[in-house]
């Protein structure tokens, strides 16, 4: 007997996909909207392939979405369309907004992203819509 499939996915997946600091911190700095990769790596002071690998986990979990702009990733929040899971992750990232090692993230992802002059290596990079100083 096969086990049916349901729209969200594997609630296992979703549960192990929040079990994650770094998936946390990444899910925290999208709250406010599209965030291309290199900001990420530049907040989080975390390798690129790194960072590339808990957004595809978060992806496989149903989390995030992506686009392709040129040579940039940005990654978005996409609200799980089961409404128990909806609810949790809601919850989960009101929780996240709360915590003060979190408010630091989001607080230095807009000094990086909206300064007059960003570091070098985010010079050419599309800032964040939603953020400003």
């Amino acid at each position: 007997m096969t086990k049916a499939k349901r729209p969200f996915g594997d609630e296992l997946l979703f549960f192990r996909a929040l079990a994650d600091y770094t998936r946390l911190r990444l899910l925290n700095l999208m709250t406010d909207g599209e965030v291309c990769v290199c900001f990420f790596v530049e907040v989080l002071r975390v390798n690129q392939p790194k960072i590339s690998r808990h957004l595809a986990y978060l992806r496989r979990a149903g989390m995030v979405a992506a686009r392709r702009e040129g040579k940039w990733m940005h990654y978005r929040i996409v609200e799980p369309p089961d409404p128990h899971a909806a609810r949790i992750f809601k919850e989960v990232r009101a929780w996240l907004k709360e915590d003060a090692l979190m408010q630091r993230d989001r607080a230095r992802l807009v000094k990086v992203c909206c300064a007059p002059q960003p570091p070098v290596q985010l010079r050419g990079a599309p800032r964040p819509i939603n953020y400003k100083l």
